[in-house]
């Protein structure tokens, strides 16, 4: 990551001509390159491709812009286009290109799905199934890696007491306080809320306090003591804080310096060692029961990027894939390496429920330091809403958000759904300055997005 110094040196080096080739994250689309024919977007479904804060952007939208303006050519590039860039592929917006096999013929690595449930009434509570402990053991054995995915960091997911039931929460937020064992801390990972782990129940003074869940901390923990042999690595956003971490984390590995690689999904993309011959994905449900509509898209995603990381040498790779739910279309198309099954079941969902890219989406969320505030301004503005949007729009809300409470702030959000809500630009921008502006808005908070990637 570049300090602000150098972002600004490096702005000048191109706007003066000396890098005719700019490599960057997804404030580079805005780079000032002098004649500009090319703009390649790599893993073009990510996510991160939108600015969540202001000034709210998808760099692809911005891309697309660009290239049109300039006369440039732009490639989007993915294994798991995002439904929408396929979509729009298929109706003939872009020219579809794809690539049927790996570079140089390669094998897909074989894919093994193991029902967690069945795990469970065999007797083992270990969160490695027997096929992936097994898996393990024969990478080991043979001098080869492995990288174990999972896309939640810390050790456990809350603190719970056994005996009243009573669950360890942020004072500031609406969640429940991540255990990390490294330093006995909770921690709440959207204000950063930090305490010591109780002794006993602060409230029946129970001893019977425990963890439940787990994270990548966990996992490594795990590893640890059922190969105490292995050497370990962990790469998630607690070991990669320092400047640089990242890329030495990944150069020690490619070292052949660890056996083993531990991560969330920093681990899905970018790695390339020809000696990984395993992944297992620890838990394939943790993004399939979100509550949002890319909920399928996410999952498929994640598993076919993190499962390409394995066989990428000689060796064609295994990957082990646990699940509580496998019958879900989205794992069992990532098992086949089926882009198009997944693709077809899914457009068939949205279409039925009018999500995107049968309908455009805008999400509003209002904000207090009193939970009244927030709930009156809220409906204020979806008065306003139901009086002057056009009549086949459908609003949702206003509600408590899926994040009720943040950083000691009540959130209450409402969501418009139809055709043709981003051409109405000027509405929305007199919206936003009038509420914004007006009377009575002292210590509101307004947060607007227009095409959100996620309504949590």
């Amino acid at each position: 990551r570049l300090s602000p110094g150098e972002r600004y040196e490096e702005w000048w080096r191109i706007q003066r001509g000396e890098a005719p080739i700019v490599i960057g994250a997804r404030s580079a689309v805005f780079a000032p390159v002098p004649a500009l024919g090319l703009i390649i977007m790599d893993e073009e479904h990510d996510s991160s491709y939108k600015q969540e804060e202001s000034p709210r952007y998808q760099t692809r939208e911005v891309a697309e812009f660009r290239a049109r303006e300039e006369g440039a050519v732009l490639i989007l590039g993915s294994a798991t286009p995002a439904v929408e860039t396929y979509y729009r592929g298929q109706r003939g917006a872009y020219r579809l290109l794809e690539l049927k096999t790996r570079v140089d013929g390669r094998e897909m690595p074989q894919m093994e799905l193991v029902d967690m449930r069945r795990e469970l009434e065999a007797g083992n509570s270990s969160i490695f199934s027997r096929k992936l402990q097994l898996r393990i053991k024969e990478t080991l054995a043979a001098g080869e890696q492995a990288i174990l995915f999972l896309n939640r960091r810390g050790y456990a997911n809350f603190v719970l007491c056994r005996q009243c039931g009573y669950v360890a929460l942020c004072p500031n937020c609406d969640v429940a306080l991540t255990y990390h064992g490294h330093g006995e801390r909770l921690c709440c990972h959207y204000c950063y809320y930090r305490e010591d782990v109780p002794r006993t129940c602060p409230v029946c003074h129970s001893v019977y306090i425990r963890h439940f869940g787990l994270g990548t901390e966990r996992v490594e923990r795990e590893v640890q003591r059922l190969f105490p042999e292995a050497r370990t690595l962990r790469m998630d956003l607690d070991t990669t804080r320092k400047k640089d971490a990242h890329g030495q984390i990944l150069e020690t590995f490619a070292r052949g310096e660890a056996d083993i690689l531990i991560g969330t999904q920093m681990v899905s993309k970018g790695i390339d060692i020809p000696r990984v011959t395993l992944v297992g994905i620890i838990s394939a449900d943790t993004s399939l029961n979100f509550p949002d509509f890319r909920a399928g898209e996410r999952t498929f995603q994640l598993i076919t990027q993190v499962a390409g990381r394995a066989g990428r040498g000689e060796k064609r790779g295994k990957v082990v894939i646990q699940t509580y739910n496998p019958d879900h279309y989205s794992i069992q198309a990532a098992c086949r390496h089926d882009y198009q099954a997944f693709y077809q079941r899914e457009i068939e969902n949205r279409k039925a429920l009018a999500y995107p890219p049968f309908s455009q989406l805008v999400s509003m969320v209002v904000s207090a330091s009193a939970e009244d505030r927030a709930a009156k301004a809220a409906g204020r503005l979806v008065e306003r809403l139901r009086r002057e949007l056009p009549p086949h729009c459908r609003l949702y809300g206003p509600g408590p958000a899926p994040l009720a409470r943040i950083r000691g702030r009540y959130r209450y959000q409402i969501v418009v759904k139809g055709a043709g809500l981003y051409a109405l630009a000027g509405f929305w921008t007199r919206l936003r300055r009038e509420f914004e502006q007006g009377p009575g808005r002292n210590g509101i908070g307004f947060t607007f997005d227009i095409a959100p990637v996620s309504l949590l």
